[in-house]
Parts: structure tokens; sequence; C-alpha cells
């Protein structure tokens, strides 16, 4: 069953993806997940839905089995949340272990987010904490009024904040979604690795993020490579701004 190729096993029991999806109103709560084979939570509702106190532990796949040649049996078991279409979604109060972060997107063509806002949560030791990105080839798409305040990540390996058009890739050539009223409120105290590959990248194509309001005063990301900051105005991040 764990065949170390996670996703794209071609065994023919596949794994469960999601394990629980959630079409629904009302209330989720209370709800136990170990050792999940992949994605456990899809979430897509018409009407208000709370999600509260779920415990997803999946730490056993940090040790190695007799397929992953001394590494990780699994890796990004932890700590994941994607929003990648809707509105008026918050993400609030949770511990994320040993994943990719918060992560909006990414965004295809046609997918719109807005109204989100991300707060309390303590994200450590992940890839990044905190991402909006965006497909390539997207043509049309958007992510607006999203809020983070009061998130406080720790040992980032890659990334503290990373907003990028050009997903699959990382950092390449961005494609044409929009990014408006980003905002960093109260405070969020981001610490990364000092081998990480930049506190603070933004990669965008030109006109892209240049709409709207991206107040990013609520922001500190110390440890590592400053970044660099790519077609978007973000007044408080000026020293390391440059256009493409």
């Amino acid at each position: 069953y764990w065949d170390g190729q996670g996703t794209s096993s071609s065994m023919k029991q596949a794994k469960p993806y999601p394990m629980i999806k959630l079409s629904c109103s009302g209330t989720v709560k209370d709800i136990k997940v170990l050792n999940s084979p992949a994605q456990v939570f899809s979430m897509g509702n018409d009407a208000t839905l709370i999600v509260s106190n779920i415990d997803i532990n999946n730490s056993a796949a940090n040790a190695p089995n007799s397929l992953s040649g001394g590494k990780p049996a699994a890796h990004n078991t932890d700590g994941f949340d994607a929003i990648n279409k809707d509105s008026n979604i918050a993400f609030l109060n949770n511990k994320c272990t040993g994943g990719h972060g918060i992560s909006i997107g990414s965004i295809a063509s046609g997918s719109n987010v807005s109204n989100i806002r991300i707060t309390g949560n303590t994200i450590t030791n992940n890839v990044q904490a905190l991402r909006i990105k965006t497909d390539a080839n997207a043509k049309s798409g958007s992510v607006s009024g999203v809020t983070y305040s009061g998130n406080h990540p720790t040992g980032c390996t890659s990334y503290g904040v990373i907003i990028d058009q050009s997903y699959p890739d990382t950092l390449g050539t961005a494609g044409a979604g929009m990014h408006q009223d980003i905002t960093f409120s109260g405070t969020n105290n981001i610490a990364i690795n000092p081998s990480a590959k930049g506190e603070i990248e933004v990669n965008c194509a030109k006109g892209s993020c240049s709409v709207g309001t991206w107040d990013w005063s609520g922001l500190k990301v110390s440890g590592g490579p400053s970044g660099s900051i790519v077609d978007a105005d973000i007044p408080q991040f000026k020293s390391i701004s440059r256009n493409s």
C-alpha cells in the first residue's frame, strides 16, 4: 500500500484521495486521523461550514522504511492547507508541522480566491511559512483580500513568504493572474533557517500585483537571505525590491 510513490502511484489499489470530502454546511469537529495515505480533507461547501478540533498525525512517516533509502518514508506529511478557489474562508489557530506551510493556490485560469483570513497559526519546520501560488499558464484568475495576522512560523527550510505566479516552477516566468490587497496586520514574526533560500520572494508579471493595497507593516522575517520582489508595489519592503 505504501509504495513510496505518494499520490502518483500506479498500484491498482488506489490510495484514498482525499480520505474525507466535505460538501455540507454546519459543524464538523472532534476528528482524529492517524497515518493518512495521502490528503485527508477536501472541503467545498455552499453554506457556512465550521471545522474544528481536528488532529491529523502523520509523524510516523518521518521514520525511514524499506523503500526510502534511509530517508523519511514520506514528506510534507502534516500541516498543509491549500485554498484554491472560493471566498470567505478563515484558517484560525492551527498548528502545522513538517509540511509545505499554509498555501493559497495553485490558482488556475478562471479560479478566484477572495476574503481570506489566516490568523493565529503556529507553523513549525515547514518548507515555507506562507505561500500564494498561481499557475504559470493561467490567463485569468485572481487572489484578493487576503489578511495574515498573528501567525508564528519557525524553522522554515526554504522561504518565509513566497508569492509566485510561475507554478509549478518556483520563481520562473510569471503568468497573468491578478493579486491585490494582500495584508499583514498585527504581528507576523517568521523565522527561517540560515540555509534557506529567501526570507521574502515575490514573483509577479508586470501589472499583475500593482492593483489595490499591499500593506505588509505587520510582517517581520529573519534568519536568512533577504530574497527579492519582482513587479509588486510593497512600500514596506522597498529595500529588497527590484523590477524585471
